[in-house]
C-alpha cells in the first residue's frame, strides 16, 4: 500500500510540472592512474505548475428566514380570577402564551385547557401539522389567553412532537394526553376550548 501511494505521488509530482532539458550532461573522465577530470552533471530547469488561491463571486441560494409580526385585533379568552381570600390590589392581567417555531408544514398551536391548583396554573396546548407545505422556511405559531388574577407559578404542556429547534426547548412536550392525566385529575379546570 505505501509503495502504491508512492508510485501515485511520484505521477502526480511528474504530470503537474514541466521539465526541459538546458544542457547535456557528461560523466567525469577517469585516467587509470586514479586522476580524474572534473565532470559536469547536466542542468535542467523546472517549471511547476502555476496555482493561484482567493476567492471569486458567485449567486447561489442562501436561505433566509423572514419572520414578519402584525399588529391586529383579535378575539382571546379572558379568564377573571376571583380568589378567595385574596387582597384585590394584588390581582393584574397577563397575559397566557405558548409559542412554537416548525419547519416543513405549518402546524396549529391552541391552548385546549387550563388547570387551576392553588397558586399553580397548567397550561395544555396541542401541537397538530397540517398538510400545507412550507418547505425549507421556519414558521412561528402561538396561541395565547389574558388572564386577571393574583400572580401564580404557570407549568406549560404541549401535546405532539417537540420540533427540532432550540426555540422549543422552553416548554415540556408530551406525545399524548395520557401522560400527564394522573397529574391533572385533582385539578380544576378553569378554561378549555
Amino acid at each position: 500500500m505505501k509503495k502504491l501511494i508512492f508510485i501515485m505521488g511520484v505521477g502526480v509530482l511528474i504530470t503537474s510540472c514541466n521539465i526541459k532539458k538546458e544542457e547535456k550532461g557528461e560523466m567525469p573522465e577517469v585516467d587509470v592512474d586514479i586522476m580524474a577530470d572534473a565532470g559536469e552533471l547536466p542542468e535542467y530547469e523546472v517549471n511547476w505548475a502555476d496555482i493561484d488561491v482567493g476567492t471569486t463571486t458567485k449567486t447561489v441560494n442562501v436561505p433566509k428566514v423572514v419572520v414578519v409580526m402584525e399588529e391586529e385585533e383579535v378575539e382571546v379568552p379572558f379568564i377573571d380570577f376571583d380568589m378567595p381570600e385574596s387582597d384585590s390590589t394584588q390581582i393584574s392581567e397577563r397575559t397566557i402564551m405558548v409559542e412554537a417555531e416548525v419547519t416543513d408544514k405549518e402546524h396549529k398551536l391552541d391552548i385546549t385547557k387550563i388547570y387551576a391548583s392553588g397558586n399553580k396554573l397548567y397550561v395544555v396546548s396541542e401541537l397538530t401539522s397540517t398538510d400545507t407545505s412550507i418547505a425549507d422556511k421556519t414558521m412561528r405559531v402561538s396561541d395565547q389567553v389574558v388572564l386577571k388574577a393574583p400572580e401564580l407559578d404557570v407549568k406549560y404542556y404541549i401535546v405532539g412532537q417537540r420540533p427540532d429547534n432550540m426555540f422549543n426547548t422552553k416548554y415540556e412536550y408530551v406525545n399524548n394526553m395520557s401522560e400527564i392525566e394522573n397529574e391533572m385529575k385533582d385539578n380544576k379546570v378553569i378554561y378549555e376550548k
